[in-house]
């Protein structure tokens, strides 16, 4: 065993120090002449030579004591046995044989490796592989040098014989210069090649046996290469084949997470798309009554056995759409129904119905309350400021309204297969309506049930006196005039916000003003929201005896963000009522 090098490598190779050992077989005379002549160099040489063999001798004995077989021997102790010994069943094993020529003709040769080259020490090609000479046309002439067509990507060492051998166990990866290449060949990507570099001593050449560098079908379209060009038993064509398997299947994860996505987005728009669908719907109808409707079930009617109901019409309405163009009256009841619409979630009254000008309203259905009659007083006195906000098309004087309330039984139910409305059915119906009938403008009529109702509840009401009601006779009815114990801000669901609040400010109007719902003693509990709570931070309501902030406030909130996300009911409103 000889070193031959234990300097720096000048090779770029990634590694600062190495040692290069060379371990060569010499015949037994070879041995001997080399003793004899090392003996005669010197004096201090022979005695380090025996000084040497006398501990050869020694691990020698020591080694050859112990069993071929041990009942536990590392690696390495075989190792040191065959290299410093000679002996053991390792060594020798196999001896190949090999044919006194070759059996094979030279065009075989070259289509069986239809990549390899073959070149002297002054790099002169003298052999290629036929597909290698079809996409280096180069290779094809006389005594061309292999550098002229050719550039070592790795190892990256100098393009010559001896660089090459002191690599000679590396794998040796050859581009093609892209400037030797036909002209039509110079858009296409370069041609790699990878493959071992074996030196052939007798014949002072190198061969170089190697295959295209591709790994998938388009790197072999795209150097206009065919799977056919590489040779079956080439593991560069199963290569190929698996990783462009492998792509298929990121592929197709990828198309599957796309797909996923998709879905995710499209399952996020459908809940948005069902719930506006489902605002639609219980701005219709109660919301327990869609329920059982979109189940399919058959809804039955139920018997309320106190309500109060509340009917409203323009003044001199006939006048009006008699003296204006159409697109006016369908703006001035839009204005006025908007604002009423908002007044019923303002004190969480049911709105039943428009016809034309009538507005409908009753409270305790469909879920019962007791403060039905307050809570429908308290919207009629909200109706009566509204209107003052909505002016005639014709004298542009606010509008002027009648409303009239009634207290008592009614029967309620879906009536009616296509567009299915929630009606209310009895003469608790007709008393209101009559109410509305015979009352005055900008009055509240009551009935003497719904005064009862009302009576000390904080409402200032005077008796109007005995009047003829058609059909139902004599009547005394009374006037409603006002809450004694709210004020108009808190009638209409209005809180003043803080000078330093300005977000609650965007969800209302433009007059620093914001939505909520009136406070009542059977008001149900609403506990707030991450939105609703942040809606609520900063809103100071105004200081009244009765009102405090609560459930009241959280309801408020709800239906800003309920307003801002949602449209309002288009079905509902006295524009479509109108047309």
């Amino acid at each position: 065993m000889d070193i031959l090098d234990m300097s720096e490598e000048v090779e770029r190779t990634g590694k600062k120090e190495h040692v290069v050992f060379l371990v060569v077989q010499k015949a037994h005379s070879e041995r001997k002449r080399a003793k004899s002549d090392r003996s005669a160099a010197s004096p201090d040489a022979q005695r380090d030579q025996e000084a040497l063999e006398s501990a050869f001798l020694r691990m020698k004995e020591k080694y050859l004591s112990v069993s071929v077989c041990p009942t536990k021997k590392s690696h390495w102790d075989v190792v040191r046995t065959i290299v410093l010994t000679g002996k053991g069943h390792l060594r020798n094993a196999f001896k190949p044989m090999y044919p006194e020529r070759l059996w094979i003709e030279e065009k075989t040769f070259c289509n069986v490796f239809p990549f390899h080259i073959v070149f002297d020490e002054a790099l002169r090609v003298r052999q290629a592989g036929v597909n290698l000479q079809k996409y280096v046309p180069g290779l094809q002439t006389p005594k061309v040098r292999l550098d002229e067509h050719f550039s070592i990507i790795h190892p990256q060492v100098a393009f010559n014989i001896g660089s090459i051998r002191k690599f000679i166990n590396s794998q040796f990866v050859l581009k093609t210069r892209r400037e030797m290449m036909p002209e039509t060949w110079k858009d296409q990507p370069p041609l790699k090649l990878r493959g071992q570099m074996i030196w052939m001593e007798s014949l002072q050449c190198m061969v170089y046996m190697c295959s295209p560098k591709l790994r998938s079908l388009q790197e072999l379209e795209e150097c206009k290469m065919h799977l056919s060009d590489i040779a079956p038993h080439d593991t560069t064509r199963d290569l190929i084949l698996l990783n462009q398997q492998r792509l298929a299947e990121i592929e197709l994860s990828n198309q599957l997470e796309r797909k996923k996505e998709e879905l995710r987005v499209l399952s996020k728009h459908l809940a948005i798309e069902k719930k506006k669908t489902e605002t639609l719907l219980y701005a219709m109808l109660p919301e327990h009554v869609a329920n059982q409707l979109k189940e399919g079930k058959k809804v039955a009617a139920g018997e309320f056995k106190t309500c109060t109901i509340l009917f409203s019409d323009v003044v001199t309405f006939t006048n009006i759409c008699a003296a204006c163009e159409p697109i006016h009256i369908v703006n001035m009841l839009n204005a006025m129904y908007s604002k009423f619409d908002r007044l019923t979630s303002v004190h969480d009254v049911y709105k039943v119905e428009t016809i034309g000008d009538a507005y409908m309203v009753v409270g305790g259905v469909p879920v019962p309350t007791g403060s039905h009659a307050q809570r429908v007083a308290n919207f009629a006195l909200g109706m009566r400021i509204a209107a003052k906000e909505v002016l005639n098309p014709i004298t542009g004087e606010p509008i002027q309204i009648r409303v009239g309330i009634h207290t008592g039984p009614v029967l309620a139910g879906v009536v009616g297969d296509k567009m299915p409305r929630y009606c209310l059915f009895g003469d608790t119906v007709n008393t209101a309506s009559r109410m509305e009938s015979h009352g005055l403008p900008g009055k509240v009529h009551l009935s003497p049930t719904a005064y009862r109702a009302l009576e000390n509840q904080g409402f200032e009401i005077i008796e109007r006196g005995e009047i003829e009601v058609k059909g139902k006779g004599k009547m005394t009815t009374y006037f409603l005039l006002q809450n004694l114990n709210a004020t108009e801000e808190e009638i209409m669901g209005i809180w003043r916000t803080s000078p330093d609040y300005s977000e609650v400010n965007a969800l209302g109007n433009q007059t620093s003003k914001t939505v909520a719902s009136m406070r009542y003693e059977d008001s149900r509990p609403l506990p707030p929201s991450s939105d609703v709570a942040d809606a609520l931070d900063g809103c100071t309501p105004v200081a009244t005896p009765r009102t405090r902030p609560g459930s009241a406030d959280c309801q408020s909130a709800l239906e800003q963000i309920k307003t801002r996300h949602f449209p309002k009911d288009p079905v509902s409103s006295g524009f479509c009522a109108l047309l």
